[in-house]
């Protein structure tokens, strides 16, 4: 038997073995700091290489009460599935549990991208939840950042289940990446490409060239530390404005003004579009590119003739997208209520992203189960805490009582929690998030 052979075969049965593995039963675990000190908390597997935590809040009775599945951001991860990476979730969103919800989250099986994997792995941690704790009387899908792509995609695929409606009764998206990879990502590869012209060291002219899509060849010894000293080196941007020579002033204007990303956020941009687009390019989608920039104008600097002149550009593989779209991009086929909340000056995810959301529901013919509400903030990873049980509350009333909420609605119910939660109610009941192609050169 060749090697190569071998290989595959020893690959094949570990994965029918993976396949088959089952779930252990949860294993009670003292919850993190945060979680409150009465609730209960479990951690366990999912027999498919996910880890998870549930937590219970104190009383906690299934046919009363409500679970919140949580789908977590990122995917900045590339490796292997750490339990640490949930618990790091429950600390985030133990207000989940304060105000009374019973609350599972997932590592997913893996680290980098996927999103119809991890919406299948947040369903099997539903399922083991119902198993051993029983059903509850609601079921809520909260998706973060990342995870609510995830969570958009998970309400689609699981809308219906053998014939019935799906476990899901409401949908809550936070700060969410939305509109799939593709239209989510676009702005990376122009950073990457605005970037390298300007900057020249990401590669260097002496190292290996790679086209920028690909985020990093597998085989480089790069690291994030020396990543971060190249674009200080050319920009200054992690040395106060005085320390900054006029070069990297300039180099860093034509970066943050073309590609639209504030200077704090540059560095955690480029990361992304460095380890996630090598392991979405090249082991997700093999080594195929679905981003393109071939006719991209790109407008901001001091001369944008030269700049569009000189940028580097490439064509999307046709096979590449489709595949990209299939895992993540949502197709609007909601059927139940679904809220979201953004902030206007999110540096991570645009506000923006809301946009494409949004018409794609609406084309889908269910705008009237989405409201969306924006806060005044400049945040990404958590708002303003008493925006979360301000929403569940508005989405629980939605789904019980059929009171579909406004954003002013809303509003007051934030206001209404600050006494328990703090004085950081900061909702935009009038606002509504521009155009997609506002914000990203379109294409």
């Amino acid at each position: 038997m060749k090697t190569t052979h071998r290989l595959f075969v020893a690959l094949a049965l570990g994965w029918a073995a993976l396949a088959q593995a089952q779930p252990a039963a949860p294993r009670p675990q003292a919850c993190p700091a945060g979680v409150p000190a009465q609730a209960r908390c479990y951690t366990g597997d999912d027999g498919q290489g996910s880890f998870y935590w549930i937590a219970l809040p104190e009383g906690w009775k299934n046919a009363e009460g409500v679970l919140v599945m949580h789908a977590h951001g990122g995917p900045a991860d590339t490796g292997p599935a750490r339990l640490e990476r949930s618990e790091e979730d429950l600390k985030r969103w133990a207000i989940t549990v304060k105000a009374g919800y019973a609350w599972a989250g997932a590592t997913y099986r893996r680290g980098g991208y996927g999103v119809t994997m991890a919406a299948e792995d947040t369903e099997r941690l539903r399922r083991i939840f119902v198993q051993h704790f029983g059903p509850p009387r609601r079921t809520l899908l909260h998706g973060q950042s990342y995870g609510a792509g995830v969570a958009s995609k998970a309400a689609e695929l699981y809308a219906t289940v053998d014939g019935k409606r799906g476990p899901y009764d409401g949908v809550l998206l936070t700060s969410g990446v939305l509109g799939g990879g593709n239209r989510a990502y676009d702005f990376r590869l122009d950073l990457r490409v605005v970037y390298q012209y300007v900057c020249r060291n990401h590669p260097r002219p002496d190292e290996p060239q790679y086209p920028l899509w690909q985020g990093l060849p597998m085989d480089s010894t790069l690291t994030r530390a020396e990543l971060a000293s190249r674009v200080d080196e050319c920009t200054g941007v992690r040395k106060p404005a005085a320390q900054r020579s006029d070069a990297q002033k300039a180099n860093l204007a034509t970066i943050v003004n073309v590609v639209r990303i504030p200077e704090a956020s540059l560095i955690g941009h480029l990361n992304w579009a460095t380890w996630l687009f090598r392991d979405l390019t090249q082991l997700r989608l093999g080594n195929r590119n679905p981003f393109d920039n071939s006719r991209v104008q790109y407008k901001g600097s001091v001369d944008d003739a030269a700049l569009n002149a000189g940028v580097l550009r490439y064509r999307a593989e046709p096979v590449a997208v489709a595949e990209l779209e299939k895992d993540s991009a949502p197709l609007g086929r909601i059927n139940v209520p679904v809220l979201t909340l953004h902030a206007v000056n999110d540096p991570t995810a645009f506000v923006e992203l809301e946009s494409a959301y949004r018409e794609v529901v609406e084309r889908a013919g269910n705008g009237a189960l989405l409201v969306q509400t924006f806060s005044d903030e400049a945040e990404h990873s958590y708002l303003g805490e008493s925006h979360y049980p301000a929403l569940f509350t508005a989405l629980l009333d939605w789904v019980d009582k059929g009171q579909k909420p406004t954003p002013q609605r809303i509003v007051e119910l934030c206001k209404g929690y600050e006494a328990i939660y703090g004085n950081n109610c900061k909702l935009l009941p009038g606002y509504q998030s521009p155009p997609l192609a506002s914000r990203v050169a379109p294409r």
